[in-house]
C-alpha cells in the first residue's frame, strides 16, 4: 500500500534507549505498508560515544538531529508526508523540533509529559530529588553518572531535563503552541508520565484543535503485552493500529 500518502514515521527514541530497542515498531509500521525508521538517541548507540566531562550536548543538539533526519526523510521520499513518533523524552524532542524547525506534516506522542514534581505521586518527593540531584552530580562528574535517572547522561541535556522536573517548563522555547496534527498516546498504569503531567503536556504544548487524545488500556493488550512506559514497544500493534486509524482520519 505505499503510495503518496503513506507516511514516513521516524521514532525518537525515550531517555537513555537507543534506537536499536524500537525494532518492533518499525516493523510494525512496515508489515502495514508505512516506511519507518528508529532515530538514535545521543548516547546510548551500541556504537555512539558516551555522555563524559568531554562529550556534552543539549536539546538544542538532539532537536537539530531531528531536523536533519527530517530533512533526509523528505529528499528520500518527496512525495510523502513524514511523521514523528516521540516516546518520552523523544515526544519532548519531537515538538521542539515542531516549535523551532520546518514542522513536520504530524507528532505522535506516546508517554509524554512534562514532568513536573507538582503532579506526581508522594508530593513528588522522588521526581523533586532527582531534579535538585542531578545538576549537582553533573557538577562533580561532569556527566549524570549511575544510578542516577538517565545515566549516564548528558550534563546538559539532563540538567534542562532537571529544569522541567523543578519547574514543569519546557525544556525549549516555546513561541506558540503547535497546530500540526497531534496523536497523544497514554499508557495505563504509566508512572513515569502520569495523567496530570501529560495533560499539562498538551495544554502547554499543543492547540485543542490539533489533539487526538487515545488512552492504551491493559484490557486493549494482546497476549503477552504490557502498557509499562517502555515495554509497550515490545508488542507495539496496537499502538501502530492506532496510528494508522489516526492518520487516515486526519488526512482525508
Amino acid at each position: 500500500m505505499s503510495d503518496v500518502n503513506t507516511p514516513v514515521v521516524l521514532v525518537s527514541p525515550a531517555m537513555a534507549i537507543g534506537s536499536h530497542f524500537y525494532g518492533r515498531v518499525v516493523e510494525a509500521f512496515e508489515s502495514r505498508g508505512w516506511h519507518a525508521r528508529a532515530l538514535p538517541r545521543r548516547g546510548f548507540e551500541r556504537d555512539g560515544v558516551r555522555a563524559s566531562r568531554r562529550h556534552d550536548w543539549s536539546y538544542a543538539d538532539e532537536i537539530a538531529d531531528t531536523a536533519e533526519a527530517v530533512a533526509k526523510a523528505r529528499a528520500e521520499f518527496p512525495d510523502h508526508p513524514v511523521l514523528l513518533l516521540g516516546h518520552s523524552l523523544g515526544g519532548h524532542v519531537a515538538v521542539g523540533h515542531q516549535l523551532t524547525h520546518e514542522p513536520a506534516d504530524g507528532i505522535v506522542l506516546v508517554g509524554a509529559s512534562l514532568p513536573h514534581f507538582r503532579y506526581y505521586p508522594h508530593a513528588g518527593l522522588g521526581l523533586l530529588t532527582m531534579g535538585l540531584l542531578v545538576p549537582l552530580a553533573s557538577a562533580v562528574r561532569g556527566f549524570v553518572p549511575p544510578p542516577l535517572f538517565g545515566a549516564p547522561g548528558a550534563r546538559t541535556l539532563m540538567r534542562e531535563w532537571a529544569h522541567v522536573a523543578r519547574t514543569g517548563g519546557a525544556p525549549f522555547p516555546v513561541p506558540h503552541r503547535i497546530d500540526t496534527p497531534t496523536l497523544a498516546i497514554d499508557l495505563e498504569g504509566d508512572r513515569y508520565a502520569v495523567a496530570a503531567a501529560s495533560r499539562h503536556f498538551e495544554r502547554t504544548l499543543i492547540e485543542p484543535s490539533a489533539l487526538t487524545r487515545w488512552d492504551y488500556r491493559r484490557a486493549d493488550t494482546p497476549e503477552g503485552g504490557s502498557t509499562h512506559h517502555v515495554f509497550w514497544a515490545k508488542t507495539p500493534d496496537p499502538v501502530v493500529d492506532q496510528v494508522v486509524t489516526w492518520w487516515a482520519d486526519v488526512s482525508r
